[in-house]
């Protein structure tokens, strides 16, 4: 079983897009079948939006603490404000109360309050989802706005289907991982076998993905680099292409601007699907075919 990762330095670099088509090419030659998805950006989910799956299970996502008073036996002396260093406590209606948002959970409260009437209580965060679609097991979630332990909702999404990719001797778990390069990134690419970076041809897109790149050779995972919307700025894309051969970073492709892809997301379909001889579909196919190889390298 391999794990491919599709990660990239920053938002909006069409990740998303690329990961749902490579999802439908997969479906069309020798994974067709074998494949796990799993949508590892939990805090901005949208894999599910272009496959269109089915949902079959959702539970709560636990994690973290907040602090809660007990009214009936708080004799409002104010001790849990004054030790609160968050500004998580206020005063009103002639009683304390917690503003589960600024809460740090701490427990400075709990320990500081004289007649015990705090307490931490685990808090649910967000939403797990088991989805069946069309090309295979979709893995997702929704963590709530605001909310932490991203890093722990994403591993939960990727064990899942790994397991199921081992229970089913699926050959292949394809992760759509988040922007950045932060926990849920680091857990995104533990165990991957392969990283294809979706760069962006701007200098904000150039220096973020010099910081993921760094990222995933930090944990020793191999890299591919693909530039998406590259005939947008030449110069960018170049530099990118050249840093990449300069360090030994393989290139995958280059991908250019194509409103099909817009049109393909609005009908919610992956852009090969929708329109398999449109630029971007071709260009599509010819990264999906890069990134086989080199998973077949780490084979021999």
């Amino acid at each position: 079983m391999k794990q491919l990762v599709v990660l990239s330095g920053k938002g909006g670099t069409g990740k998303t897009c690329i990961t749902g088509a490579f999802a439908h090419l997969a479906s069309q030659g020798r994974y067709a079948g074998q494949i796990i998805l799993a949508d590892a950006d939990v805090d901005a989910a949208n894999l599910e939006l272009i496959l269109q799956p089915d949902l079959l299970e959702e539970q709560d996502f636990k994690g973290g603490q907040v602090a809660v008073i007990d009214r009936e036996t708080c004799t409002s002396c104010g001790d849990c404000q004054a030790v609160c260093r968050f500004d998580a406590i206020g005063y009103s209606n002639s009683q304390y109360e917690i503003d589960v948002i600024a809460c740090d959970g701490c427990a400075a409260c709990v320990y500081q309050c004289p007649s015990e009437s705090i307490v931490m209580q685990e808090q649910v965060v967000g939403k797990f989802y088991v989805s069946d679609g069309r090309y295979g097991p979709l893995y997702h979630a929704d963590l709530y706005p605001g909310k932490e332990n991203s890093g722990k909702l994403v591993t939960l999404v990727k064990q899942r289907a790994r397991l199921q990719a081992l229970d089913d001797n699926r050959e292949l778990v394809l992760v759509d991982g988040p922007p950045g390069i932060g926990c849920p990134v680091i857990s995104a690419t533990s165990g991957a076998d392969l990283a294809l970076i979706v760069a962006e041809p701007t200098a904000a897109g150039v220096h973020d993905m010099h910081r993921v790149l760094g990222t995933v050779q930090h944990f020793g995972v191999r890299a591919l680099v693909c530039v998406n919307k590259a005939d947008l700025y030449l110069d960018a894309t170049e530099e990118i292409e050249a840093f990449c051969r300069n360090n030994g970073i393989q290139t995958a492709g280059r991908i250019p601007f194509d409103l099909t892809v817009t049109s393909a997301m609005v009908q919610g379909e992956p852009v090969t699907a929708f329109c398999p001889e449109a630029p971007a579909s071709l260009a599509i196919s010819a990264v999906w075919e890069s990134v086989l190889a080199a998973l077949a390298e780490g084979n021999a």
